[in-house]
């Protein structure tokens, strides 16, 4: 049966790049994952350095979509291969496995599986925790400890979140038989481990001033302070709804079994992880996590279940139809399988999607696509129309001109597409940019702006400026982007230059890592 693990798995893998209409361009996200990768540090204003380690091997390989997508699709298969062992490992046969699978392949989890967002890399360590102490429970086998203290700090030097569940999983263990674990001198060695994975990251955290309370303070005030915690309730159900049985059987399980009391720490875990993040705000994405160890219990126990019913053929097979029906239909906002168009029709036909959520975007409105597929259109569009206005210039103020890029998207796009049209590096002052741009960009004579806030072409700094003018704009349809301009600017004023010198120093000043 390992072997039909690693059947599914490969299947997994493989099926985004199927899916997915070759229209759509890398998510911005994945833009500065790739810019990051060219500026390898031990960390980041926002993110550990995991992420932009696996991008820099991409990079390695052309930074093709193929190498882009690459990490977050084997992370998802390593993930169901967990999975699958862990099923194997408290009993679960054929059909557990595939009953387990289903969810990884239908709905969320086939989202998060193809972008190269950290998500992915949590989502591993979480389950790989997990995994390693029910190993260790069931067997008493001191590797399933160490496994757990990998996956903790491997997690951890990939997104800070992990401390979330490894919180959950310690308070777990208290409230549980299973206490008896942190009598185990392996426990806190392969804590130990873990800590020691990642200390080099929270060294680099402590030398630059923990820029990651900037980071979440930052993120709060603009995003998380407007999160509904209903929605966040609601969208739990939504994201998982093709794997809804099965998970809710993985509760019960847990908490309401026999069979499942040796693990009752990990079901303690997800509760306090789910209660966390409802309080606190926290995104509907924040708690993926916590379900694949939901997946591969609950399918033991409908196996085992249904294994118990007449009609057992026909009971699961109507398990798998039901998540099957829920999955193709919901993966219409998991991966953009058809033309902006296209799909943009089919939201009209299917008003579901609105209704549910799907099409908000983080301004709390409705739009005609996901934001995640509004922000996989037009990055190439304005990389070539910039470059054209680069290269309309004479060699002496083109060699000299700086590209200016007001959000981290736009500049990790030209920096992705410009070497292609012979474009120089962008500044910004989005994300990690503000620390790559040169401190004296402000002296130089020629400008090219793209910016997403159309009001600037009549700001009052504008007029620090001999020339200004808004040469082009980013015209691809539904993309998040569409609108932006394209703005030229010449010879700043001694005045203009000083407050745009002023600009970024108070931005600069404003983080920790410029402000020792």
């Amino acid at each position: 049966m390992k072997k039909l693990i690693y059947v599914l798995a490969a299947v997994k893998f493989a099926l985004p790049f199927l899916l997915q209409n070759a229209v759509y361009e890398p998510h911005r996200d994945e833009f500065l994952y790739l810019a990051e990768a060219r500026h390898l540090a031990w960390g980041y204003l926002e993110l550990p350095p995991v992420l932009s380690a696996l991008s820099f091997i991409s990079n390695l390989f052309g930074g093709g979509l193929f190498w882009i997508k690459f990490w977050p699709s084997l992370g998802g298969a390593l993930t169901y291969v967990l999975i699958g062992r862990m099923i194997l490992m408290i009993g679960g046969g054929r059909f557990a496995l595939l009953l387990g699978w289903l969810p990884f392949v239908f709905g969320y989890f086939l989202h998060v599986h193809f972008m190269l967002q950290p998500n992915f890399l949590e989502m591993l360590a979480w389950t790989a925790m997990a995994y390693g102490l029910m190993l260790h429970v069931r067997t008493g086998k001191q590797v399933g400890l160490y496994i757990a203290g990998l996956g903790f700090g491997l997690g951890m030097l990939s997104k800070y979140s992990v401390a979330f569940f490894a919180a959950g999983l310690l308070v777990g263990l208290l409230l549980t038989p299973e206490r008896r674990v942190l009598r185990n001198r392996h426990f806190y060695f392969s804590f130990m481990v873990g800590l020691l994975i990642f200390l080099p990251n929270l060294i680099w955290q402590g030398v630059y001033g923990w820029p990651i309370i900037h980071h979440m303070t930052e993120l709060k005030q603009q995003q998380l302070d407007h999160v509904s915690r209903v929605n966040f309730l609601i969208d739990q159900l939504t994201y998982n709804l093709p794997g809804l049985l099965i998970w809710v059987a993985g509760l019960y399980w847990l908490f309401f079994t026999r069979e499942g009391k040796p693990y009752r720490f990990a079901g303690w875990a997800v509760l306090l992880v789910l209660a966390f993040l409802t309080v606190a705000r926290g995104k509907s994405y924040y708690a993926m996590g916590v379900y694949p160890v939901l997946f591969g219990c609950g399918a033991v126990y409908l196996e085992r279940l249904t294994g118990l019913c007449r009609g057992r053929l026909w009971w699961r097979l109507g398990m798998v139809v039901f998540s099957v029906i829920a999955g193709c239909y919901l993966n219409m906002i998991a991966l953009p399988m058809l033309p902006p168009a296209q799909l943009v029709e089919f939201y009209k036909r299917n008003p579901v999607f609105r209704r549910l959520g799907f099409l908000r975007w983080e301004d709390q409105r409705d739009h005609a696509l996901p934001q995640d597929f509004a922000d996989m259109l037009g990055w190439k569009e304005m990389t070539v129309k910039t470059a054209k206005i680069y290269h309309s210039m004479d060699s002496m103020a083109g060699n000299g001109t700086v590209l200016d890029a007001d959000n981290y998207g736009e500049g990790a796009a030209l920096d992705y597409y410009g070497c292609e049209f012979g474009l120089p590096p962008a500044m910004g002052h989005g994300a990690n940019y503000l620390i790559w741009t040169a401190k004296d960009f402000y002296t130089h004579n020629s400008f090219i702006l793209i910016t997403d806030n159309r009001g600037e072409l009549h700001g009052d700094f504008m007029k620090q400026f001999t020339y200004a003018v808004a040469l082009d704009s980013i015209g691809t349809p539904f993309a998040r982007e569409w609108g932006s301009y394209i703005i030229l600017m010449k010879q700043p004023t001694a005045q203009g230059r000083k407050i745009w010198k002023e600009f970024y120093e108070g931005l600069r000043a404003n983080i920790s890592v410029f402000g020792r």
